[in-house]
């Protein structure tokens, strides 16, 4: 029986691990390796570590968690149940694990745009969060991509960075006047047409194709299409749900299931590594008073 099973190896998971390793609880972290940041070159707005690839500031993070004696496991967790104050979790191999609190760290993936050949421009010139690629994207020629009103926001938004934006309906037309006129007024255009493919070298953006033939000439793209969760264990357990699709929290990272606890993207909107880190904290800071307050007699 472990004090605590963390599934989710990324930053809210592995501070959350190093929390409760430190508070000498016996803990395990499940890894299938699905970080929805691991297309990226390079994670930033993340202090002492901005501009450090991905796939190093995991590595770091597993090899401090080494001396307090924490165990992770490159496995999938298929299923989980709880009942009586003990979860009962089965890996992809049919192992059963069994614990006294979980924390689900599983975060999200992206719903990339249905456009042919996006996935290898994916994480180097195309991109869905301004606040990890925006700096890096300044003053260059921008495209924003959200089918029918979606892409408003983030076309708007990207103004902040770059003075040459264009916002790209992909076939959809659903732009009000209001729409129109707001992005006129600040200088966004707009591309209604139905776009055919990305063309460019070694990931780098160089032109969007469309249907009618034409092509426009683009650096870079962020596109507004959504995300999902990444794993439905928290649909298994019973957790509520936002309107969003984020598992609802409530004060230190409880969700409405007695002993389950949510950190990171798969808990909030405000999705950047550094703020799911320090969810982690806070969730494994929680989970050790939970159970320091059931240890009492």
């Amino acid at each position: 029986m472990y004090d605590i099973i963390i599934i989710g190896g990324g930053p809210a998971g592995l501070n959350a691990a190093m929390l409760l390793g430190r508070c000498r609880r016996k803990v395990i972290v499940f890894d299938n390796g699905q970080h929805r940041n691991r297309w990226a070159k390079y994670m930033n707005g993340f202090l002492n570590s901005d501009g450090m690839p991905p796939g190093d500031f995991i590595k770091k993070g597993r090899a401090e968690l080494q001396k307090y004696n924490i165990e992770i496991l490159d496995k999938k967790i298929e299923t989980a149940t709880h009942s009586k104050g003990c979860f009962v979790l089965n890996d992809e191999d049919g192992t059963v694990y069994k614990c006294k609190k979980l924390l689900l760290a599983t975060g999200l993936k992206d719903r990339l745009p249905e456009i042919e050949g996006v996935e290898s421009f994916y994480g180097i010139s195309v991109h869905h969060c301004q606040y990890c690629d925006g700096w890096e994207s300044r003053d260059k020629s921008i495209a924003v991509y959200g089918k029918d009103r979606d892409g408003i926001g983030q076309a708007l938004s990207m103004k902040t960075w770059s003075p040459d934006i264009t916002l790209y309906t992909d076939g959809t037309n659903k732009l009000r006047d209001v729409d129109l006129d707001l992005l006129k007024r600040n200088e966004v255009k707009v591309c209604t047409e139905k776009i055919t493919g990305l063309e460019g070298e070694d990931g780098k953006l160089q032109k969007i194709l469309l249907a009618n033939g034409g092509a426009r000439e683009h650096q870079v793209m962020f596109f507004s299409t959504g995300s999902s969760q990444q794993s439905d264990l928290g649909k298994q357990l019973g957790c509520e749900f936002t309107s969003k699709g984020v598992i609802k929290t409530r004060r230190q990272q409880h969700s409405n299931i007695p002993g389950l606890f949510v950190a990171g993207d798969a808990a909030r909107d405000m999705q950047l590594v550094i703020v799911a880190a320090a969810e982690g904290a806070r969730a494994g800071v929680a989970i050790n008073i939970e159970l320091q307050n059931e240890e009492r007699k």
